[in-house]
This record gives structure tokens, C-alpha cells and sequence, in this order.
């Protein structure tokens, strides 16, 4: 050692001066520490072999300070003010705390305050404007009654228009969100023939046009380059069956004697089919029934449509269908009511795959033409074949 004035006393773990004071340039030995690099270390401070007595104020333990030496807060930067009275070291700004405090939540939630009242339930909502909704369906309502039951030809005008209309609105959006450019021209011109084929020529009549509008996509659609013609044209055939061809249906109900109350029968059986999964599913429903296609839609709402259809069927068959009996009117609520359902799921499908709410702005609450016709096509078809089982076709 450079200085013989520090000495090892026996049996302790520290360095500590003999006859006097520290002297400068003394460092502790051990593994991390060599005797040749003493003068260079910073003197290290007396601690003692037990825990050292108490001082004012401070009732803790002063083990802390010996933890502090080691490890890698052993740096000259790990005391601030650190001094040496009457042989005792003293740590100025070490706190007197055996144990680390709790931690404290950062965001704590705040308390209720009982003076302030509780927020009261919201009320379920629909998503539209009923009262609008309302409104327009009221005006459709008056124009197809008065269309039916005066001059048949004319109601068979408003399918013919309302047909037109869906297809552009399908044939919109399709270009809008997938790019598809279904034909509108073949696919109107051929819509409107086909409605007036099945009034006039029935169920042959109507896959005529069907064919022949098909064939007319086909070839309209090669007056512009090829890419993208497959899906194009898909998507014509597509919309030609969804929309004019299951709205023939609708035409041929007119044909018959009692034709005006198959169409009406159609019509309540539909609305009322919707109207009852529409009012139970917001009062009582909770169980999704088809969650990934239409979330708003439970089966609470579907027991409700069957409910409220069969019951309609059975007191439209009883007073509106010749020769009709109120329990094949039960039947035909139930099938209304499945098939409206299923088209309604399938309208959604389609609108999903979109990524769009409505397929169109023209009636204000309701949205467009073909989110009016999504029950009404699918379901056509099948009242038309069962009144035709039921009471025949005259």
C-alpha cells in the first residue's frame, strides 16, 4: 500500500483507519477492486458491522445504505452529500424507508357523486326516420291500391318502373364499389319486356324474355374491350334474374279472376311479415339470428314474423282468396314469411359485400327501391305457386 496509515482490522468486511482519519487515495479490495488501483478510487466511507444506532428523528433501519455500496449503484454519482461526523457515516438525503410505497394508480376513477343524478337508460332506437318511413309508405301504398284495383294495366306499369329503377340502382352500385359494369340498357329495355310478357303470355312468355334479355347482355357488352367482360356480364345475368324476372311473378297474379286479391294478399302477407319481426325484435329481441350478415336482425323477430304472418294468411285466405280455406292460409304465412326473410338476408349479403347501408336515396326513411323489393322478389314466386296449388290458377 502508498499509505501505512490504513490498516485491515481482523474479521470485518471494510476498510477503516487505525490511528486516524481517512486518507485520500485508499479504495476497498475485492473482485472489483485491485490493490494497484487504490489511488485512484474515491475513499470509502466507515460502515459499520451491525446496524447502526438511530438517529433523531429516524426510528428505520439504515440497512440501505450498506445495499447502496454494491451492485450497480456503486457509482460516484450514487451519494450526493455524504459526510463524516464523529466517525459515523451520515447519508443527508437518503429517506428513512424500509420498504418501497405502494404504488399509486395513475388514473384513479373518480367517485360517484350522489348529488348528481344518473344518466336515465337510452331508449332503442330504429336508425331511420319513421316518421318520414312512414309517410312514404302511406303515398306507395294509395298508388299501388288505386293502380290495382281500377285499371290493372297500370299496375302493371308501376312493376315495370319500379323494376327499371331497381336495376339502376343495382347496376350503380355495382359499378360504384366493385367496378362491374353490368349493361343498363339491355338490362332495362329486356326488364320491362319481361314483366309484360308474363301479364300477357304467363310463366312461357316470361322465360323468353328472360333468355332473350340474357343473350342481349351478351352481345352489348362486346362493343366495349374485353377485360373484365366475364364478370361484366355475370353480373348482367345476375341482376336480369334477381329483380325483372322474379317481379313476372307479381304480373302473373293479376292474371287470374280474383287476380287483384292475390296481388293485395302478396302485399299484406309481406308487409305484415316484416312489420311483426320488426316490432317483436325491438321490444324482445336479444338473440342475433344471422350476427355476420345483418346484426339487426334476431330470432326473437323471426318468431314474430312467422306469428304474424300465419295469422294474416289465415284471415286473407278466409275472406280475400276464392275458395280459400284458413289453414292453407296458415301455410302460406309461414312460407311468406320464410322467404321474405331470406331475402331480406340476401339483400344484406349483397350490401355487405358492397360495404354500403342502402342501395339507394329515392324514398326518403326507407332508402331506395331495391331496399323495398328485397322481400317482395323472392318471396313472389312462392305465394304465386301456392295459390296456384291452393285455388288453381283461374
Amino acid at each position: 500500500m502508498n499509505d501505512s496509515s490504513w490498516a485491515t482490522p481482523p474479521h470485518t468486511g471494510y476498510w477503516g483507519p487505525s490511528d486516524q482519519g481517512p486518507v485520500q487515495g485508499a479504495a476497498p479490495a475485492g473482485p472489483a477492486y485491485d490493490a494497484h488501483d487504490a489511488q485512484h478510487t474515491r475513499p470509502m466511507p466507515i460502515v459499520p458491522d451491525g446496524p447502526a444506532e438511530p438517529r433523531d428523528g429516524d426510528d428505520q433501519d439504515d440497512d440501505r445504505g450498506a445495499a447502496r455500496l454494491s451492485g450497480p449503484l456503486f457509482r460516484d454519482d450514487a451519494f450526493r452529500d455524504d459526510t463524516f461526523r464523529d466517525g459515523t457515516f451520515r447519508e443527508e438525503t437518503a429517506s428513512a424507508q424500509p420498504y418501497p410505497a405502494a404504488p399509486q394508480k395513475q388514473n384513479p376513477e373518480p367517485m360517484p357523486d350522489s348529488s348528481q343524478p344518473a344518466p336515465a337508460p337510452q331508449k332503442k332506437s330504429a336508425g331511420r326516420d319513421l316518421g318520414a318511413a312512414i309517410g312514404v309508405g302511406v303515398g306507395l301504398g294509395a298508388v299501388i291500391i288505386a293502380s290495382l284495383f281500377f285499371v290493372k294495366a297500370a299496375f302493371v306499369g308501376v312493376i315495370a318502373v319500379a323494376v327499371v329503377v331497381g336495376l339502376w340502382e343495382l347496376t350503380k352500385r355495382l359499378e360504384e364499389r366493385k367496378g362491374i359494369k353490368a349493361p343498363l340498357v339491355p338490362l332495362a329495355l329486356g326488364g320491362a319486356a319481361m314483366v309484360v310478357s308474363g301479364y300477357v303470355r304467363g310463366a312461357e312468355g316470361a322465360w323468353v324474355a328472360m333468355a332473350l334479355t340474357a343473350l342481349a347482355v351478351l352481345v352489348w357488352r362486346m362493343t366495349e374491350p374485353p377485360e373484365g367482360y366475364l364478370k361484366d356480364v355475370t353480373a348482367g345475368v345476375f341482376a336480369a334474374f334477381y329483380v325483372p324476372f322474379l317481379a313476372t311473378f307479381v304480373a302473373m297474379m293479376l292474371t287470374a279472376e280474383d287476380g287483384a286479391a292475390r296481388v293485395l294478399t302478396f302485399l299484406l302477407l309481406t308487409v305484415v311479415s316484416d312489420t311483426g319481426a320488426y316490432a317483436v325484435g325491438w321490444r324482445f329481441g336479444s338473440h342475433k339470428l344471422a350476427p355476420r350478415i345483418s346484426p339487426g336482425k334476431t330470432r326473437e323477430g323471426l318468431v314474430g314474423a312467422v306469428a304474424f304472418a300465419m295469422a294474416a294468411g289465415a284471415l286473407c285466405m278466409e275472406f280475400l282468396i276464392d275458395d280459400g280455406i284458413w289453414w292453407q292460409g296458415l301455410l302460406l304465412g309461414l312460407a311468406v314469411a320464410a322467404s321474405a326473410t331470406l331475402g331480406d338476408l340476401g339483400e344484406s349479403m349483397i350490401k355487405r359485400d358492397l360495404g354500403i347501408k342502402d342501395m339507394g336515396t329515392l324514398l326518403p326513411g326507407h332508402g331506395g327501391i331495391m331496399d323495398r323489393l328485397d322481400s317482395l322478389l323472392p318471396t313472389a314466386p312462392v305465394v304465386w305457386l301456392l295459390l296456384v296449388l291452393f285455388v288453381g290458377s283461374g
